[in-house]
């Protein structure tokens, strides 16, 4: 009776782990897949505008770019000093078993903490990987638990990490916006460790590792932050550089291969980076417009600059991402008009700096309002007409006394001319 009663409970544990391994199965089922496709995002480290994205909810395959959130528990322990530079973490059997990229670490030697960071920034060392997870917690997979769990409160919403290194594991996912608001929380959060990302090569015993991020040795103000690859992810990029006091952020997932990741993630910053840039010089110039407005000695000069800079088609070319339409046109002379209360009419100039320099005569010669100025300049200086018909009438009346002007001279010439004759044929 014994014996039965003792089988049917091995039965029933059997049973029991049969069916826990299903429902397990069915919820992984459930789970959005990762899978190596394209994904990208470019956003702003300072304000976290996203300035550019592609797929950037798919679900993705972190690779190597998971060692970003090691690293950042990593740089946590040190600022609460749980974890000291200088202090050795042992090397256990599970953490030098691990695969490439490694440094080759043996069972019980000590490592300290920085070069284990120094290895994950540049060679992307699974095996330091590992033994920075068991050092502050306790075992790779409790470790793996806290980077989820960070993941979660920095807003890393769709984000599941098994393990420390990024190595092959089905239940590693991510999505390129995640690790975006990661590599800008590393950036943010320690400021005072950030720099490692911009190591270019570390020396472990005798040997020289090169940071495998090589756009930090082509691409202008690049200075980290990781690189990635296993076969099902692709190569993922998460990349971070700095121009004109400006810092961008880009994640690329799902490369077809390290050189083509690598120069679409130039071409992304460069982009981001160019309108930027335009933004701000359209910003500076509205700024510039406004605080002279308020002068009042050299406005006459100013008035006719802004004019110039605000109706000018080259100018407008050069400074705005996209061209301007009718209406934005028709914003900015009324801005101008409301500022100032001056309209300004060009005639046609071979070069803008033509037009700039007719502009700056007329500014030094405000006796001159409401009338043509020079003999070899269309320019017309006229105070502010109180409606679109009265500009128009306003128009029309100087272009008949610069047609009646034309008329003068031409009769003056012909008048001169047959003189000359009269007195030629005598």
């Amino acid at each position: 009776m014994e014996a039965v009663t003792c089988q049917l409970h091995r039965t029933g544990v059997a049973v029991a782990k049969l069916v826990i391994v299903g429902l397990a199965i069915v919820f992984l089922a459930t789970l959005p897949q990762a899978q190596a496709k394209y994904a990208s995002i470019i956003i702003d480290a300072d304000t976290g505008e996203v300035l550019h994205e592609v797929n950037a909810d798919e679900m993705n395959y972190p690779a190597s770019l998971t060692k970003m959130m090691t690293l950042y528990l990593a740089f946590e322990a040190l600022d609460n000093g749980q974890l000291k530079l200088d202090q050795q973490l042992p090397v256990s059997g599970h953490a030098a078993s691990r695969a490439p990229s490694k440094l080759g670490l043996t069972p019980g030697e000590s490592v300290a903490a920085r070069d284990l960071i120094l290895a994950l920034v540049t060679k992307s060392a699974n095996d330091a990987a590992s033994v920075v997870a068991e050092g502050l917690g306790g075992s790779e997979t409790a470790f793996a638990e806290r980077m989820t769990q960070k993941a979660r409160k920095l807003g890393m919403k769709s984000t599941v990490f098994h393990n420390a290194s990024g190595l092959p594991d089905p239940g590693n996912r991510t999505t390129a916006r995640d690790l975006a608001t990661l590599a800008r929380a590393l950036y943010r959060d320690f400021p005072d460790h950030y720099h490692y990302f911009s190591t270019r090569e570390f020396v472990y015993h005798g040997t020289v590792h090169a940071n495998h991020n090589h756009l930090m040795n082509s691409f202008q103000g690049m200075d980290g932050i990781k690189t990635g690859y296993i076969n099902a992810s692709g190569f993922n990029l998460a990349a971070s550089a700095k121009r004109d006091n400006r810092r961008l952020v880009g994640v690329v997932m799902g490369g077809a291969s390290a050189r083509a990741r690598d120069a679409h993630m130039a071409q992304l910053l460069n982009a981001a980076f160019a309108a930027r840039r335009s933004e701000t010089m359209v910003a500076k110039a509205e700024e510039a417009g406004e605080s002279e407005s308020t002068a009042a000695a050299p406005a006459t000069r100013g008035i006719a600059a802004r004019a110039v800079s605000a109706f000018s088609p080259v100018s407008r070319a050069e400074a705005a991402p996209l061209a301007a339409d009718a209406s934005s046109m028709r914003r900015a002379g009324e801005r101008v008009d409301r500022l100032q209360h001056w309209s300004v009419q060009l005639g046609a100039f071979a070069h803008h700096a033509a037009a700039e320099k007719a502009v700056a005569a007329v500014g030094k010669m405000p006796a001159a309002k409401g009338k043509p100025v020079g003999s070899d300049r269309s320019v017309l200086v006229a105070p502010q007409a109180a409606s679109e018909m009265q500009r128009c009438r306003a128009a029309r009346a100087w272009l008949t006394s610069r047609s009646t002007a034309r008329s003068d001279a031409r009769a003056r010439y012909a008048s001169r001319h047959r003189r000359s004759a009269v007195q030629l044929s005598a």
